[in-house]
């Protein structure tokens, strides 16, 4: 059997982050396809990531005339979990051209285990629902006929449709096999990343996160939280090495080094590798408040550091079951940068009962923490969530974002959207100006330095102070 896989994130359809240029490739749509590839499928792998329109996949499916299409986004990225229209609507119309054509069709995401009736009715045979690679291996095994006996499926039959229950999670990841790199062309990948000097790559070293924010979906791996050992990830990044050079990883996981002992364990085993590498995570500040941790983090290579912070007001914090505090914040920060880590800082607005008073104490943490980088968004609910419930009732027709641009608050806040689109340009504006001035003071003192982003001080100042003064936060 002939398969031909993809995934729905074109890069061109969501402008800021082609502007940004730091892609990485579709690690689960990769994996899926060396899983079935062990299977004995004939797998043909067609990436979509740098295509402006669906044509070419079409050409594909022409060309190759597959007995499956199978979509496969991947569920590691925070760009599909957002569950963007504009993907969607790619989805949809890869979908209806292979139906078109007498294709079965496959499709696997966050978006479609949310909405699979959306994507049966766009042409779906089968919805994959959560994690899917045992489902995937037990549907061709069965021939692709559907039933309900088969774990995490949603398909429909006569006009009816069925949601069958989910099946378990995995986990014995190490059983796993590792994605299949040599499939890919790494080409365009490495060419946008060399205006920033260098070439990272993703890799996964869990799946799920245990954690309660009640705004996070998870509807793919789920509240749990398991791990590969530190001797198979070593050996993924080795075979990856095979294939291209990297000089930088993120390791996409929710949370990076959860486990006790597991960290310990991977720093120990990377240094006597003898793998030379930077990289960057993601994890909880209440994660990060022993010192002897950040330490054998910084020894083993860890550059940056994102930390869900989402606001400086313990009673937002609070309200979103986040199970932080924001000492603990201020203090994972002040390590951090002890250690020479760079502590980057992700914050939200526009959750329900936040007022100006709550934004300034946002604004004052990160004047005084002056993270390295951040990551500006406004409330985003999505089906599964406890938030989504709380606020569906005041929700139009709008319910996902086009793009990870849009920004649009989709429920009724405390001030209107306008408010929240200026005020995240200001936040941006007046952090870029910050870190500015930073760097003329050192261009002026130490007569180094970059001096374009000394020069940014004389764009984003001005225009920082003027979207200041639109908002008001003094009222």
């Amino acid at each position: 059997m002939k398969v031909l896989i993809t995934h729905s994130y074109f890069l061109h359809f969501d402008k800021k982050q082609l502007e940004l240029s730091k892609p990485y490739p579709p690690l689960a749509t990769l994996l899926a396809a060396s899983v079935l590839r062990n299977h004995s499928l004939e797998v043909h792998f067609y990436d979509v990531s740098f295509d402006e329109t669906v044509e070419k996949v079409k050409e594909q499916i022409n060309v190759l005339k597959p007995d499956v299409l199978l979509i496969y986004d991947d569920g590691f990225n925070y760009l599909t979990k957002m569950c963007l229209t504009n993907m969607r609507e790619a989805a949809f119309r890869m979908l209806h051209f292979a139906k078109s054509k007498g294709i079965k069709t496959i499709i696997s995401s966050s978006d479609s285990t949310d909405e699979y009736k959306k994507y049966l009715d766009a042409g779906a045979d089968v919805v994959l629902l959560g994690e899917a690679e045992e489902t995937l291996i037990e549907l061709f095994n069965n021939r692709l006929e559907v039933n309900e006996d088969i774990k995490g499926i949603a398909f429909t039959n006569n006009n009816i449709f069925y949601n069958t229950v989910r099946r378990n999670v995995n986990t014995q990841l190490d059983q796993l096999p590792f994605p299949a790199w040599d499939l890919l062309n790494i080409k365009p990948y490495k060419k946008a990343w060399e205006k920033h000097g260098y070439f990272s790559i993703n890799l996964s070293t869990t799946r799920g996160c245990p954690y309660k924010c009640n705004w996070c979906a998870k509807p793919i791996y789920g509240n749990r939280y398991n791990v590969r050992s530190t001797e198979n990830v070593l050996n993924e990044l080795k075979y990856m090495n095979r294939f291209f050079k990297f000089d930088h990883v993120w390791f996409c996981d929710d949370i990076f080094g959860l486990r006790p002992g597991w960290l310990d364990s991977f720093c120990s085993r990377i240094k006597e590798s003898g793998i030379n590498v930077k990289y960057k995570i993601q994890c909880r500040a209440d994660l990060l408040q022993r010192e002897e941790l950040i330490q054998k983090l910084a020894e083993s290579g860890a550059e940056e550091v994102w930390i869900g912070a989402e606001s400086g007001s313990q009673k937002i914090l609070d309200a979103m079951d986040k199970g932080i505090t924001v000492e603990q914040i201020y203090h994972a920060v002040t390590l951090l940068k002890k250690y020479k880590i760079k502590p980057c800082l992700f914050l939200q607005f526009g959750y329900p009962g936040e007022t100006k008073a709550d934004i300034q104490l946002t604004l004052k943490m990160l004047k005084e923490l002056d993270p390295y980088d951040i990551g500006v968004s406004v409330s985003y609910p999505l089906p599964g969530t406890k938030f989504y419930e709380n606020v569906k009732e005041t929700m139009k027709e709008k319910t996902n974002w086009s793009d990870s641009d849009e920004l649009l608050l989709m429920y009724s806040g405390e001030y209107n959207p306008s408010f929240y689109k200026t005020l995240h340009r200001y936040v941006h504006k007046s952090f870029r100006a910050g870190k500015g001035q930073q760097e003329l003071k050192k261009l002026i003192m130490l007569r180094r330095g970059s001096l374009q982003k000394a020069l940014m001080t004389a764009y984003y100042k001005p225009a920082s102070l003027f979207l200041k003064t639109k908002i008001n936060l003094n009222q």
